[in-house]
């Protein structure tokens, strides 16, 4: 079987989000230490835009990695691999840090839906230009 070659681009940027949502859920349970809360939020600010951040992440990265791998098995070049997922990951990266800073709208966070939107958009077009004949 011959390797397909996004495949690299694919490890690398499923790696890196893996990463991320660990890390998020490692500052989740810190703040859960911290405060001393077990289960939700128990009305801490800082650990309900913990939760959510790391929510929010769970929730958009997935299907974004489905593209990523579909893309792939649709034989794209290795740079729309790269595009999406430096897209995603830039996109989810801001929004996590704009939302765990506050819950309030902030730059970073209108930043971060603005990037993983565009990351969505540019996959849905890729896998629509490479799935038709």
């Amino acid at each position: 079987m011959d390797l397909i070659p996004a495949g690299h681009a694919l490890a690398l940027w499923s790696a890196l989000h893996l990463l991320l949502l660990l890390g998020l859920s490692l500052l989740v349970v810190r703040q859960r230490r911290r405060h001393g809360v077990a289960l939700g939020d128990g009305g801490v600010a800082e650990l309900a835009c913990a939760i959510r951040a790391f929510g929010n992440a769970s929730e958009y990265i997935p299907m974004g990695l489905v593209g990523l791998t579909a893309l792939t098995l649709a034989g794209a070049p290795d740079l729309a691999v790269h595009i999406g997922g430096l897209v995603l990951f830039t996109g989810r990266v801001a929004h996590a840090i704009g939302l765990s800073r506050s819950g309030e709208a902030s730059p970073l966070r209108a930043a971060g839906v603005a990037a993983t939107w565009a990351a969505y958009i540019f996959l849905a077009v890729a896998l629509l230009f490479y799935a038709l004949p």
